[in-house]
Formats: C-alpha cells, structure tokens, sequence
C-alpha cells in the first residue's frame, strides 16, 4: 500500500460477545461498556486528519498470517487462544465469523521476547480486546526475565516489533498491577512499537502517584530512541469512552518519543493529584490529560490530530512535555488542540505543559 495514501478508518460494531475461563464459571457482574452499544463507539482516528503517512508507521502486510485464532466460529476466539497466539509470535490475525466479536481476557496476553521477533496483531475491523474491567489486556517486556531475556542489552534492543492494528482495547484494567504499573490496556518496554488504527475506550490505570501513568498505554525504552507511531486511532472520542490514568489518560512513557498521525484524543483524563514531584501531603500526579512524555532526549510529533476535553489536576490538561535534560523537541502540523481543561504551567501555549526553552515547531495549527 502506498505510503502516501490515507487509511480508511473502521467502525467497529460489536454484537457478539466470548470470554475464557471455566464454562461453568458463574458470569462476571456486568460492568458500563459502551462497546455494547452497536451504534455509538467512536471511529479510529481523526476524521479531519489527513496528514501523508510514511511507510514506516502503516499497517503491516497480513496477507500471509502465521497464526489465525478461531476456526470461523465466534465461540472459537476465546483469550485462552489469543494468549497462546501471542505467546508464539509471529503475524497473528482472527477467523470469529463474519460479525463483530469481542475476547474478554481474563489476564494479559503476554510477548515472549525468544518466539519471533516480529509480533503483529490485526483484528480485521471486527476483534475487541476488552479487559472486561479487572486485567491489563496486552504486555511485553524485553527486560523482564519471565518473559526471557534474548540480549545483555534487554533496555535496547531491535526485537521484538509489537504492532497492534485495526483493533479496538475496551475496559483494561492494570489498578491491580504493582511491578510494573501503568498501562491499563497495553504495558510495552523494549523493542519496537506501533499503533495503527484502533480504538481505546474507558481504559484505566493507577490514579494516583507522581509517575504511573498511561490510562490507555505506556511505553519504556525503545530501541535507539526511535518513536512510537500511533496512527489513525482514537482515545476517547467521546463523552464516556475516555481513559483515565494518574498521569497520561491516554498515553504514559518515559524517555520514549512518539509520532502521532492523524489520531484523536478527547475525553481522557490524568486524575492524580500534586504533580511530580508531589508536593507535600499529596499522592502526585494529575499532568497530561492525554499524553505524559518525561525523561531525556525525546520528541512529541503531533501530525493531522485533534485533542479536545481532555482534562487534568496538575498541568498539560493536553500535553506534559518534560526533558530532564532540555534536549529533545515538540513538533505540531495540521493539528487541534482546544477545549481542554484543567491545569496550570503553560509558558509557551495553552494545553502543553512544558521547559520555556523547548524547541516547538508549529505549523497550519489550532492552539488555544
């Protein structure tokens, strides 16, 4: 597909509806899923964007799957059967029959760093991936030992690629996680990570504490400080669908840059309270209502996106941009940020929180 051209985002309408576990478990209580609801659900991505998209940071090829979970029928795309897809690796597509279906996981699926070091998911238009409220739904981590270790250099290393594409994350929960918080729908370190057309609704991590964040996803130490692409996809989107974290309702990383292309963000929220560092008698938090970039040498590129009633305690009711070291930058093209709420410290724009020296480039762009 060319580079160039624009991705069709998808409108996913969910109907039916498979969890894993015990046949004979009694059913969890119903929890709000606005994913129910076949006619609200906010498209992927920014309907206004139209920003040129590079090769690099499309859609995978999924013309040769390694792995298909399902054998056609809905009651065959069990989480059982994703986790050990994505446990294997590799280009790992879905056959649930012809409608929309939605996998309620009841752990995270997790990459193992050794099985392929290409890891892609594309759910067609048609998977939900719903943390059902009580579980993370996806991790990888290239330094964590259960997951086994593939190089002495685990903090920087090219493998695994985790892709995640045409796929909507609903209802994760990481609130239970303690080692490695953060990330209510998607925790990565290491390797390489992408975005492409998908959807996060009412996602949820921490809420509170100086430094956890990342209602929808949170990402450590990619390889040679590339970025993270996030492509044509949603958080939020409306009024009920947003995700909530102490910092970052959408998006939480540390040291990581990210490139985000023709994405919406609205309806997030960083629910923290007391900034980082905390000040005195307060739990921290509350910066970036939907993204939360810190550390050292990285750059925020917002292209063809929108960010609208995000909403904060502490700073960046938009953005939180902060370099330790004063290095790194942040570039806006054909964007909107407006109409978000909340928040202090904004010495250059309104809704971006950030160093008064930062380098900002900002071009055909809406601020205010």
């Amino acid at each position: 597909m060319n580079g160039l051209k624009k991705y069709v985002p998808c409108i996913v309408l969910l109907l039916s509806v498979w969890s894993c576990g015990d046949d004979d478990a009694e059913p969890s209580l119903k929890i709000h899923n606005p994913l129910e609801d076949p006619v609200s659900g906010p498209p992927a991505g920014n309907p206004d964007g139209n920003y040129a998209i590079p090769a690099e940071a499309g859609p995978e090829d999924m013309s040769s799957p390694d792995q298909v979970v399902g054998d056609g029928t809905p009651e065959s795309c069990t989480c059982d059967a994703f986790v050990n897809a994505v446990a294997q690796g590799g280009k790992i597509a879905f056959d649930c029959g012809p409608d929309p279906v939605v996998i309620r996981m009841d752990r995270p699926a997790k990459v193992f760093n050794d099985a392929n070091p290409v890891v892609v998911i594309d759910g067609g238009g048609l998977i939900t991936l719903s943390g059902d409220g009580k579980t993370r739904i996806l991790y990888m981590n290239t330094c964590d030992q259960a997951q086994n270790w593939t190089t002495p250099h685990c903090q920087n290393q090219d493998h695994p690629r985790l892709i995640v594409q045409n796929l909507t994350f609903a209802d994760g929960n990481s609130t239970a996680e303690s080692e490695y918080d953060g990330g209510g729908a998607i925790w990565v370190r290491g390797g390489r990570f992408k975005i492409v057309n998908c959807r996060f609704f009412n996602n949820v991590c921490a809420s509170t504490g100086p430094d956890v964040g990342g209602g929808a996803v949170r990402v450590f130490s990619q390889y040679n400080n590339q970025p993270v692409y996030v492509v044509n996809s949603t958080f939020g989107g409306a009024e009920g669908y947003g995700n909530v974290g102490s910092n970052g309702g959408a998006l939480s990383s540390i040291g990581v840059s990210w490139t985000v292309i023709n994405s919406l963000f609205t309806h997030n929220r960083a629910i923290g309270n007391g900034g980082n560092p905390a000040q005195d008698n307060t739990p921290g938090g509350g910066s970036g209502g939907a993204i939360y970039n810190d550390g050292n040498t990285m750059t925020l590129t917002i292209f063809g996106s929108k960010f609208e009633s995000n909403e904060v305690n502490a700073h960046g009711s938009a953005l939180f941009f902060v370099s330790n070291d004063h290095t790194g930058n942040i570039r806006i093209h054909d964007s909107v940020i407006r109409n978000n709420i909340g928040g202090t410290w904004y010495p250059v724009y309104p809704a971006i929180s950030m160093h008064d020296d930062t380098p900002v480039e900002v071009i055909n762009s809406v601020i205010e």
